[in-house]
């Protein structure tokens, strides 16, 4: 089954700060407060995993908001979408704006003297692998104070907050996350600029298949 809660947190960033290390040193999120109608949201996007053997993957990349609607124009505050494409949900493989690859503009991989036009439109937007610094340092320079911002991601059961802020498909068999699996649910942090145009943060764990069915299961 997918996620039991998914949507978007609409809102203004107060501030962001990373978890304290544990006893290891370890830590895994940068906390992101962010303002709504209902009071201040705590919102950990993962930059690692509790895993030992499993490292995060993340884009970092520039969109405008036609390519997410309706989404912003939603009011602040808490927002359920529906699990499918024209609800406003992301879909890392499938929506057509996050994709690795560009949307198909043909059936199969055009002719190289072709190949610029789709780039053009939708440029090639690989996974990045590196440690959770890395991770934290390619998405703290979107996180300016004041700016507005979209928080895609489960809300928590209890309290105001949003986890799960990573795609949510893709786990493989037997892991404890194979039973959230699902198609367009998942997560992402993205803060409107002065242009009015959206810097996006996306991450995965490594762990997590590129192409999947359409359960969200590893294809």
């Amino acid at each position: 089954m997918p996620l039991d809660a998914y949507g978007v947190l609409s809102g203004t960033l107060h501030r962001h700060f990373r978890d304290r290390p544990d006893t290891q040193g370890r830590w895994f999120h940068v906390n992101l407060e962010v303002d709504a109608p209902a009071g201040r949201y705590r919102c950990a996007v993962d930059v690692d995993s509790a895993e030992s053997a499993t490292g995060v993957r993340w884009k970092v990349f520039t969109l405008a908001p036609s390519v997410l609607e309706p989404v912003p124009a939603l009011a602040p505050g808490y927002h359920d979408l529906s699990t499918g494409p024209g609800s406003g949900a992301l879909d890392h493989l499938r929506h057509p704006a996050l994709a690795d690859r560009p949307g198909c503009l043909f059936v199969r991989r055009p002719p190289a003297w072709l190949r610029w036009f789709p780039d053009r439109l939708n440029p090639p937007r690989p996974w990045v692998s590196g440690s959770h610094l890395d991770a934290a340092d390619a998405l703290e320079p979107l996180l300016v104070p004041g700016r507005p911002i979209l928080v895609f991601g489960e809300p928590f059961d209890h309290g105001l907050g949003m986890h799960n802020i990573h795609q949510n498909q893709g786990d493989p068999y037997g892991s404890r996350w194979w039973a959230e699996n699902g198609v367009w649910q998942d997560g992402a942090t993205l803060t409107r600029r002065p242009d009015g145009w959206y810097d996006v943060f996306l991450s995965k764990f490594s762990s997590q298949a590129d192409r999947t069915d359409a359960d969200g299961h590893p294809a």
